[in-house]
């Protein structure tokens, strides 16, 4: 076999588990340790817990030196778990369903649509029309964003039309009257779609309302019996899922099956349309299988199915986020070809944990992403353990339409070998480039951009054979590795040097290490290592660790930390000197995790990094009692830059891939369309450079998030390349490519334009105009808020009065801009047992002489906790003045606002 090797360096991978006691199960978690305040208490920031140690147990982390994450050699790693991957045995089209997820969705806009587009999950579970479970995700609601992302279906849990958890049962006549008045709504507002709407009558019967089915069972059946056909009564051709069980339980699930065989419910069997169960322990990811073959022969025994499947609540906390677990559930799901949608543990409206505030991805969105992108048919994988937790698992696919292989892989902690064969030549011929690409934890609440290439090269196949070799140690880590024929130049690694060191290594004063163990309780948040540092609350309180790094220049540090609802501030110091203050947003929780990034100036050589409460080791800084989990230093190398080539894209309207001398293109013409997800790690103007050969002169039809970017051009016939100055919003955003015929798409790079940030306007809101009720709030000193100006603007809205008007400066005439507002919003209902049932808030911007425009502002964990949110404006008026408010409820606080043409030039013979 042909050997590719990935080495990567010790030093820059997550250290290994240390065990520990399980944590809190609350949605404001208390600190790692003992002493803590009451669970679930919704005070900004709770107490924290344990006495401080003068100089806390566990050595210093050693000199933390780093390589260059992306060098090919021909040394096979040692030791490897072995995964052998069959290209030559096909098991199907690719399903996709394995991404689906419970509450997913909360409010139109949350999340931003460019996530769900990316992670385009076939299902989602949301709550009954007008259901009163949680204060958002009513599956009406959320609909139209969900199918123009290219969602499938809508699981209705009916039951969460109830308040309480578990459900209030006041009587199946109560409740048949509320299945009617929903049923009727979804019939009533979506006529033309209304069968994208499925119906699940009971959730967890075996828990709430049936737990005893020796004496429940016929009540059961009776009631069953009563919904469905109330159902049908209202749509005839409604498609009813269940039983919908909180565990496979093959007994239940037996009697159920024969009696809805052989009963009718509507005129039709009261059979299910769509089965679904629950696998919502660890052990799932070792018994689903036997599961889901056990059911399928229960089908076989009873001359009934084979239905679909939904496993519509799957994972656990500590799962979620976290790249090298969900590639485990995501391989099982794909391997039955079954739906599935991840569990709802934290609060809706995140992807399940993977959205990073309202449109940032975490590290494990680019795996759902990866995944959503596959196409043609998944082959047969062989992992050294399919069914064991926690151990190396992986999925491939090869669509022979655009010559791709593709395998995602991830979940151990040893090394990995990919024994990759059945390449046929007709597809891949004799010589192919191998890229690898990783993505790893980032945090709940740390935002990724697209993952680096940490190796790639170009060789010669031998029988269809190749050997990948991808490094071990990063349990928490997942691979992409695509095999393509070769072409253009050879492909290359652009990982820039980077080094990962754990809180709990470095030397601790006044400080403590926890563990978090997540095998042990796996309904823990993930935490790198399994152990983090807390008790971060004393003046003196210091995590102080060594790095070595290869040269001079800039780095980015990013700190994993977790503030518990309130923003908070520590103190860097580099060698010893006050380096900045660090500002820190708030999160959920203590363990909810987020990544603050910084950068630093260092000479090549060992540097020593302290953190700490306080600068002055007197007079701890506001906020500062906050835990610490990992520190990646990243070397940076110019202005952020992406390159997305022809293979990232999703093609649609007939668009295909032709691999030729320059490298691989898209082909486009009449409907053909290239989709790319860019992402950027801070608001701003972006060089958005678009390479193609053109068959003849003729217009791109580029837009940004369905916005359309006028005057991109080919001039002539030939290679050429088109650049928009564009401002994109910290996140990701969806950039689509239509082009004349014949016209070949090479790709598309983003680079930052920090200098045209000049052209934006800029207002702090409380110098902004007031009105009614909206007042200026100072921020008290004993705040770590990041408020710029100490002071931002609290009681707008809630009455048409009640607003902020910004005066557009001269310049700035009719067009499309981007607005972005600094907010803060905190608001949410209390007394759910582990949901935190946060709530949008909305802004409406009305252009005076124009029209209105509203954005949505999830929850940002605390009142003056400023995030930056983006909405879009077309305004056509020369001058009028925007006016924020809204009248029917309370808007997000206010602190200052930024209006931003969205292009700024467009260049048609970039280079």
């Amino acid at each position: 076999m042909t050997a590719v090797t990935t080495a990567l360096a010790a030093a820059a991978l997550s250290t290994g588990p240390v065990a520990g006691p399980a944590g809190a199960d609350t949605a404001a978690e208390t600190a790692p340790g003992t002493a803590a305040g009451p669970a679930g208490a919704d005070t900004a920031a709770e107490t924290a817990p344990g006495t401080a140690a003068e100089t806390a147990p566990g050595t210093a982390a050693g000199t933390a030196a780093g390589t260059a994450a992306g060098t090919v050699t021909d040394t096979a790693a040692a030791a490897a778990d072995v995964v052998a991957v069959d290209f030559a045995q096909r098991t199907g089209p690719v399903h996709g369903g394995a991404t689906g997820m419970l509450y997913g969705l909360s409010d139109p806009g949350v999340p931003g649509d460019p996530l769900i587009a990316g992670a385009r999950p076939r299902t989602v579970a949301q709550k009954a029309p007008d259901g009163d479970q949680h204060p958002n995700g009513d599956a009406l609601k959320i609909a139209d964003g969900f199918f123009a992302a290219g969602g499938e279906e809508i699981v209705v849990y009916m039951q969460d039309v109830y308040s309480k958890w578990p459900y209030e049962n006041l009587g199946i006549d109560d409740y048949l009257a509320k299945v009617d008045a929903m049923v009727r709504k979804v019939v009533a507002e979506r006529p033309r779609d209304k069968d994208r709407f499925v119906w699940v009558p009971f959730n967890e019967p075996d828990g709430i309302w049936y737990q005893n089915w020796s004496t429940m069972k016929q009540k059961f059946f009776a009631d069953w019996k009563a919904v469905v056909e109330r159902i049908r009564s209202i749509d005839p051709g409604a498609r009813i899922v269940g039983p919908n069980e909180a565990r496979y339980n093959p007994g239940r699930l037996r009697d159920f099956l024969t009696w809805a065989r052989d009963t009718a419910c509507g005129g039709r069997s009261c059979l299910p349309d769509i089965m679904a169960w629950h696998e919502l322990s660890h052990g799932s990811l070792a018994a689903y299988r036997g599961h889901y073959a056990d059911y399928r022969q229960m089908e076989r025994d009873l001359g009934i199915g084979p239905l679909p499947i939904n496993i519509d609540e799957y994972g656990n906390r500590r799962d979620m986020s976290v790249p090298g677990q969900m590639i485990q559930w995501i391989a099982m799901f794909e391997d039955t070809k079954v739906d599935a949608d991840m569990a709802f543990w934290t609060y809706a409206g995140n992807l399940s944990d993977h959205a990073v505030r309202t449109r940032q991805a975490n590290g494990a969105w680019w795996l759902l992403k990866w995944y959503a992108d596959l196409t043609g048919q998944t082959v047969k994988v062989t992992p050294p353990r399919p069914d064991v937790p926690d151990t190396v698992q992986a999925l491939a696919a090869v669509d022979p339409s655009v010559r791709r292989g593709t395998v995602l892989v991830g979940g151990g902690a040893a090394p990995v070998r990919l024994d990759v064969s059945g390449l046929d030549p007709a597809v891949f011929g004799r010589q192919v480039d191998v890229v690898v690409s990783r993505t790893t934890w980032t945090g709940y609440e740390g935002d990724a951009t697209q993952p680096p290439v940490v190796a790639a090269t170009r060789t010669t196949l031998h029988d269809g054979t190749l050997r990948v070799d991808l490094p071990g140690g990063d349990v928490m880590a997942a691979y992409r590795v695509t095999i393509v024929p070769s072409s253009g130049g050879a492909p290359a690694a652009d990982a820039p040097w980077s080094v990962s060191v754990e809180a709990e290594s470095a030397t601790l004063t006044s400080a403590q290490a926890y563990d978090q163990d997540t095998t042990a309780d796996p309904q823990l948040y993930a935490t790198s290592g399994k152990r983090d540092v807390g008790s971060m609350n004393t003046a003196r309180s210091a995590v102080t660790f060594p790095v070595t790094v290869p040269r001079d220049g800039r780095y980015r540090l990013g700190i994993f930390q977790g503030a518990n609802k309130a923003p908070g501030r520590h103190a860097l110091f580099v060698d010893g000197k006050l380096d900045r203050i660090v500002q820190y947003s708030a999160d959920l929780g203590w363990t909810y995790r987020g990544r603050t990034d910084v950068e630093v100036e260092l000479t090549a050589g060992m540097h020593e990094l302290s953190l700490r409460t306080s600068t002055d080791g007197t007079t701890p800084l506001p906020g500062s009692d906050v835990t610490l989990d990992r520190f990646d230093l990243t070397e940076i190398t110019g202005p952020e830059r992406a390159a997305y080539p022809a293979d990232e894209a999703r093609l649609s309207g007939g668009a295909g891939v032709v691999r030729e001398g320059r490298g691989p293109a898209v082909t486009l013409g009449g409907t053909a369309r290239a989709t790319f997800f860019a992402a950027v790690s801070e608001d701003g103007y972006y060089d958005l450079t678009f390479s193609y050969k053109a068959a003849r002169a003729g217009d791109l039809d580029v837009r940004v998030d369905g916005r359309q970017i006028a005057g991109v051009r080919a001039t002539r016939p030939g290679e050429a390349a088109s650049r928009a100055r564009v401002y994109l919003p910290a996140g990701v955003s969806v950039v689509e490519v239509g082009g004349p015929a014949g016209l070949r798409l090479r790709g598309l790079t983003t680079v930052r334009a920090e200098e045209a940030d000049a052209a934006a306007h800029r207002i702090e809101a409380e110098q902004a105009q007031l009105a009614g009720t909206a007042r200026v709030v100072t921020v008290p000193a004993t705040s770590g808020s990041n408020a710029s100006g100490g002071a931002y603007v609290g009681d707008l809205g809630n009455g048409a009065g009640n607003t902020l008007t910004l005066t557009r400066p001269a310049g700035f005439g009719p067009g499309e801009y981007v607005l972005v507002a600094h907010y803060a919003n905190a608001d949410r209902n209390t007394g759910h047992p582990y949901n935190t049932d946060v709530i949008s808030r909305f802004l409406d911007i009305t252009e005076t002489g124009g029209a209105t425009t509203r954005g949505v502002f999830r929850h940002d964990y605390a009142w003056d906790n400023f995030w930056s949110q983006a909405t879009p404006l077309t305004l056509t008026t020369p001058s009028g003045a925007l006016v924020l408010g809204n009248a029917t409820a309370y808007a997000p606080n206010l602190d200052r606002l930024e209006l931003a043409r969205l292009v700024l030039e467009v260049d048609n013979r970039a280079t």
